[in-house]
This record gives structure tokens, sequence and C-alpha cells, in this order.
């Protein structure tokens, strides 16, 4: 069972109940140390005084907030503690919310909330249950380590969860950050609004969080998994996307409806082709893709008929192994190239 990152109670009104919080989602990135190039030594980060250049034991070191170049006010930890607003006891709500108007934007990090035993069961499942039931959210200040968030308690089947929220002053405005957003000068069609609401119907899709994976991760896994092996792989990166032509907009989204009618839409889940990785000539293959029944195996060319310049890395590399050339792990596809083109003209010259 996790153990709770804090515990209190939970009020609203003269109803309380005492709560424990727990972490709801967990991080599942690979993990890599830094290490010197041809070594296994670590490289760690360390307090360096940029002037001197001397490491700065911990216990000497302030925090400064700068006014103008070069001057700073120093705080030091004592006083920032006199003023943290501490660990609360208690999550006070102060007003509920419709959950349909708050923009998702606002929402940070997410906590479940659980009773902290058996005996509150019944008052939890009533805030559960009323929450539930009118879609609502309590919204309460909180302090947790050192920091006071803005927070929402929602229900969902049942359980409750908290919900740290930003301040309005984190929340940039697109207006203001982003360039070239549509005005009301820019208005699509009813023929083209239509359409594209057809095909986003065609593509409607259930809900399903298992449906979808880290596949990045999973390349990353296997990378160092092929690699501690001694399997030597390439990546094929894929032809760059293209963005839609303005003027041909109509007929794309008439072409999007028709191959979603026959099931190949492109907005159908795709597997992740562009970084699959491939096992050079020789080794054990590390893709799950297999060819299909019945395709006729493609065409052997030599070096001279190809241009070289239209290969991937991949192909690039799988000629690189069977022209024996040293260290292709470690070159980019340029250097690949120049190395497959003259070794090629080598062997060429040989025969």
């Amino acid at each position: 069972m996790a153990r709770p990152v804090w515990t209190g109670v939970l009020t609203f009104g003269l109803v309380t109940v005492p709560v424990a919080l727990y972490t709801a989602t967990e991080d599942h990135s690979v993990r890599f140390h830094q290490l010197q190039r041809g070594t296994s030594d670590r490289v760690r980060n360390r307090r360096v005084n940029e002037r001197t250049g001397k490491e700065v034991p911990y216990d000497e070191i302030v925090k400064g907030y700068e006014l103008t170049e070069g001057e700073y006010v120093i705080v030091e930890p004592e006083e920032l503690e006199r003023i943290s607003p501490g660990r609360s006891k208690t999550i006070d709500i102060s007003g509920f919310v419709d959950l349909e108007r708050v923009d998702p934007i606002f929402f940070d990090r997410t906590y479940y909330l659980g009773p902290r035993s058996a005996e509150y069961a019944k008052i939890y499942a009533l805030l559960a249950a009323s929450l539930e039931r009118s879609n609502r959210a309590g919204l309460a200040m909180f302090a947790m380590r050192g920091k006071e968030y803005l927070t929402a308690v929602r229900a969902d089947d049942g359980l409750l969860e908290l919900h740290t929220m930003h301040f309005a002053d984190e929340v940039r405005d697109p207006r203001r950050e982003i360039d070239g957003l549509p005005g009301d000068d820019v208005k699509p069609t009813a023929r083209e609004l239509d359409t594209a609401q057809q095909l986003i119907g065609m593509l409607e899709v259930d809900w399903d969080p298992d449906a979808y994976r880290d596949t990045f991760a999973e390349e990353v896994r296997k990378l160092v998994e092929d690699k501690a092996a001694g399997r030597e792989i390439a990546v094929s990166e894929g032809p760059p996307a293209e963005a839609t032509n303005v003027v041909d907009l109509m007929d794309v989204l008439r072409r999007s409806l028709e191959g979603a009618k026959e099931g190949k839409g492109a907005g159908t889940q795709r597997t992740r082709t562009q970084r699959t990785p491939k096992a050079a000539p020789g080794k054990k293959s590390t893709s799950t893709r297999t060819a299909k029944a019945g395709s006729a195996p493609k065409k052997r060319v030599t070096a001279k008929e190809e241009d070289l310049d239209g290969l991937t890395k991949a192909e690039l590399y799988k000629r690189a192994t069977a022209l024996e050339i040293p260290h292709r792990s470690t070159m980019d596809r340029d250097q690949l190239r120049d190395a497959v083109r003259k070794a090629a003209r080598k062997h060429l010259r040989a025969a």
C-alpha cells in the first residue's frame, strides 16, 4: 500500500472528515546518469563560486533576489521560514464551482484523497456522491511543503480527488504569446466546417487510456537492451510532415472523410513507424513488424546504380554494414553516405 504524503481533515460547512492525501501519478521516463565519455565515471553537479571557481559549502549558500544587475537583496533561510505557510492541517472548502466552467489549463497535479480509516467511510461517501451528482468541485487554499496552493476537490466513481491549480496570474494570455492566431477575418466556409465536423464524427472513439502508451520510452529501453547485448541498430526518421495547402483544404477534407469511411482514415491509430529501430543485417531484429506474406523481395541494386543522397540513414547503415565499414554506429547520415560512397568505389575498382 502507498504511504500518504499528507494527513489532515477535509471540511465543508460543519462537516469534517479526516483524510489522507496520496500521489495519483508516477513518472516512468527512462533515467540516465551523466558519465565522462570513454569511462564509467559519474559526472556530478557542484556548487561553484563563478568568480573564484571554488566549491561552496551548502551552509554558506543564501538566497538573493536581484534588484538590478549585480545588486541583490539577501534573504536568509530562517527569514523565509518565518513567513512560510507551513503545513496545513485542514483542507477547508470555501465554496463549490461547476466543473464545466473551469478551464482545464488551471489544473496542475492530481492527488487521491482517501478516508483516514474505515470509521469515516460514510461521511467520505456522502461528500463524494454529492460532488459527483452535482458535477461540482470544492475550492480550498491548502499549504504543503512550504508552498500554498489553490486546490479543487472533485469526485469520480466514488473517489475524491484533489487537484492543485494555477493562480490566474500564472496562466499566460495566448493572444500575447502566439503570433499568427486567426482573427475575425479568417473564417472557414460552411461547407468546410460541415465536412470537418463529419470527419470528426467518423473518427470518434471511446476514451480508453489503456489504448495509449509511451512508445518512445519503450524504444529507449529497447535501445539500451540492444546496446547492452552488442546489437547495433539504426533509426529511420522518415520524411518530414508537410502542412496542408489552404487552396486544397476542401479536397483534403473530402479525401480524409472517404478514407475514414473505408477504415483507413488519417485519424486512425498508427504504429510509430518513423522511429522504429532496425537491426543491422546479421543481427537480431528488435522490430515487431513482419513482412507481408506473398510480398515480392526488393530488388538488390549496387551502390553505383543508386542515388545515395536519396537514401535514409537506416538504408545507408545497411549498406555500410554490408561493406563492413568500421565505426558506422557512431556516424550521422552524411558521414554514412560519404563512407558508403567511398567504400563502394573501392570495391568497384577492385572488381
